[in-house]
């Protein structure tokens, strides 16, 4: 019986058609690991007052920019060469589907590794740090565990992912009343408490391309879209 991973990726007549595919995979993995490790590393230079962290992630955007057009370009001559049809049209389109959430991740990024620098600069650490290192912790499993659903074309493990966006948003709507809070106390907190709301809603958007890239998982895997479906519907979609 074929395996999720044959119904996806079949062999074809064309050995080079098969290292195209396999190519696109492969750059699309490593473009999400650096991405991933600059979420990361802003998340540190944030918690830590690491200006220079914070820096160097500003930095690396380009990086991420540059192999957004590659795979991006790459993925276009695949389908004007090969014409691809069902389930290698479907790993080709959600690439570059998942490519541009990538890159908003690492936009998202680079944001927060601004308001770090900012901060750092303040010296002392503002309220709302205890929030931001969890739901930071929290939107990097997710942006993990998605790519690991990728590289496995695991559709029960995206699907996981998309359950904990709501979780995501329950916290950042905990997190921002509590600034609210320490804002309402002392109007002294206000600036420095504005810069971790931004922070905080930076880190939110991550979830939600997370999230985007888990259900696009599901639609290589499974051939049906499950973007805007209720989640009963995407839990009865995964378990065919």
């Amino acid at each position: 019986m074929p395996t999720q991973k044959d119904e996806v990726y079949g062999d074809h007549i064309s050995h080079q058609f098969n290292e195209e595919l396999a190519e696109l995979k492969t750059e699309f993995l490593k473009m999400g690991g650096l991405v991933e490790q600059q979420l990361m590393d802003s998340i540190q230079a944030l918690i830590e007052n690491d200006g220079q962290l914070a820096d160097d992630v500003r930095g690396r955007d380009k990086v991420v920019d540059k192999m957004e057009i590659a795979i991006d370009e790459e993925a276009t001559k695949v389908i004007a060469r090969r014409q691809p049809t069902a389930r290698d049209l479907r790993l080709v389109v959600s690439v570059i589907k998942m490519v541009a959430d990538l890159e908003r991740v690492g936009d998202e990024s680079k944001k927060i590794a601004k308001f770090a620098m900012g901060l750092s600069q303040e010296g002392q650490a503002p309220r709302g740090y205890v929030e931001a290192r969890h739901i930071g912790n929290h939107v990097a499993s997710m942006l993990h565990d998605a790519l690991d659903a990728f590289a496995r074309l695991d559709s029960e493990q995206a699907l996981r992912v998309m359950k904990e966006d709501k979780r995501v948003d329950e916290e950042y709507q905990a997190a921002t009343r509590t600034l609210l809070t320490f804002m309402m106390e002392d109007s002294r907190n206000i600036s420095r408490c504005m810069s971790v709301m931004w922070v905080l809603r930076a880190l939110e958007r991550v979830g939600d391309h997370a999230c985007n890239i888990a259900e696009n998982v599901i639609f290589m895997v499974k051939g049906e879209d499950v973007r805007h479906a209720s989640m009963e519907r995407a839990e009865e979609v995964v378990s065919r």
